[in-house]
């Protein structure tokens, strides 16, 4: 008799801030050539059927939580059977962990350059990004509507872009997290990420339950030549990372074996 094997899972990938999903290209490829399914999620705002954000077209953390949870449902709609797993890409490392936070939970959660960005975490005191997020987001979101080119983030919601400045002046996110989260978790961390240094990652990181959690630091010596571990770039050369995903998901979920 053989035992059905399990399905490999379908990767739902969170874009990054002001990034759309188009970008994520070489991340899906490299999963799907390695037997997985994934697929990227749209970024508001960043896609060529989404109108960008405006005074008259706004929205918050909430809603892109909210289009999560109709992505995980389409995915269990599709293949019962099949694992849900998040990945979130920094901003998307934020909203994936406020979807896990409302109760509804993804069978694992992968976090890459995923922070919580207390301003106090980064270089010079965080007094550039406490300025960001305490004048330049209140006043031009004020002024435009929204927040324009050429800030950080723009063309950014006014709700979304609030909500993210508040985080960055308590340290608190913009959302309730009770209990630390259960969710088998794995988060990267990238060296020398100076939008997502160590200790903000520490911050996300502390939300997840740490026996559920595994931790990588994608050091510099790892980097493949042609490859990077920046920031932004690593998803053009995502093979270390996805290597690592596979070899994560497996150490927990091994196939079942053959009988007879």
């Amino acid at each position: 008799m053989t035992q059905p094997l399990t399905p490999a899972p379908v990767v739902l990938v969170s874009p990054a801030m002001a990034i759309g999903s188009g970008y994520y290209r070489p991340l899906i490829e490299a999963f799907e050539a390695r037997g997985w399914q994934a697929r990227a999620l749209p970024r508001r705002g960043f896609e060529r059927a989404l109108p960008p954000a405006s005074r008259a077209h706004d929205w918050t953390y909430a809603d892109e939580i909210g289009d999560i949870a109709d992505a995980v449902r389409r995915a269990r709609a599709e293949d019962p059977g099949r694992p849900v797993l998040l990945l979130g890409h920094s901003l998307g490392a934020q909203l994936v962990t406020g979807y896990e936070a409302a109760g509804s939970e993804a069978d694992g959660v992968i976090t890459v350059g995923g922070a919580l960005p207390y301003f106090r975490h980064y270089r010079y005191g965080g007094l550039p990004l406490a300025l960001m997020a305490g004048v330049v987001v209140p006043a031009t979101t004020a002024l435009f509507g929204h927040l324009p080119r050429p800030a950080f983030g723009g063309p950014g919601a006014r709700s979304l872009m609030r909500e993210w400045a508040r985080m960055v002046l308590t340290g608190r996110p913009p959302y309730t997290v009770g209990e630390p989260l259960e969710t088998p978790s794995l988060i990267i961390s990238l060296e020398g990420d100076e939008l997502s240094p160590v200790a903000a990652v520490d911050a996300l990181a502390e939300l997840y339950d740490p026996a559920a959690q595994q931790r990588w630091l994608y050091r510099d010596a790892d980097v493949p030549a042609g490859a990077s571990n920046d920031h932004i770039t690593w998803v053009r050369t995502p093979e270390p990372v996805v290597d690592r995903v596979l070899a994560w998901w497996g150490a927990r979920s091994p196939l079942p074996r053959r009988v007879g």
